[in-house]
């Protein structure tokens, strides 16, 4: 469906156009997993997920999705690509962020 980025161009050949797409998840706090993709257009963002193969590396089901998004905008999987997008698989939040400031803080104070 999609070639992972320094894979030969296939489709291309035809004419069609290619959007390039990049999925990013982070798995844990300082942890980046990120995919750049060449899609024929008219992919959706659930499309890029399963080519990214982003889900089966970090043991997610891909019939159950995490919530997802582009551009730090949460949108539906059906939702479709333009050239340059980046997909964004978010997660639950650990701690408030309330909390964490605070946290943070707590060493600065004398």
């Amino acid at each position: 469906m999609g070639r992972a980025e320094g894979e030969p161009l296939g489709g291309a050949e035809d004419g069609a156009p290619m959007l390039r797409i990049e999925v990013v998840h982070c798995p844990a706090p300082g942890q980046v997993d990120r995919t750049r993709l060449d899609l024929p257009a008219g992919s959706s963002l659930a499309d890029a997920l399963h080519a990214s193969g982003v889900l089966g590396r970090h043991g997610m089901d891909p019939r159950a999705l995490p919530p997802v998004g582009l551009w730090g905008r949460i949108a539906a999987p059906q939702t479709l690509l333009r050239d340059r997008d980046r997909v964004e698989i978010y997660r639950a939040l650990t701690v408030d962020p309330m909390e964490a400031r605070r946290r943070r803080q707590r060493p600065r104070r004398r």
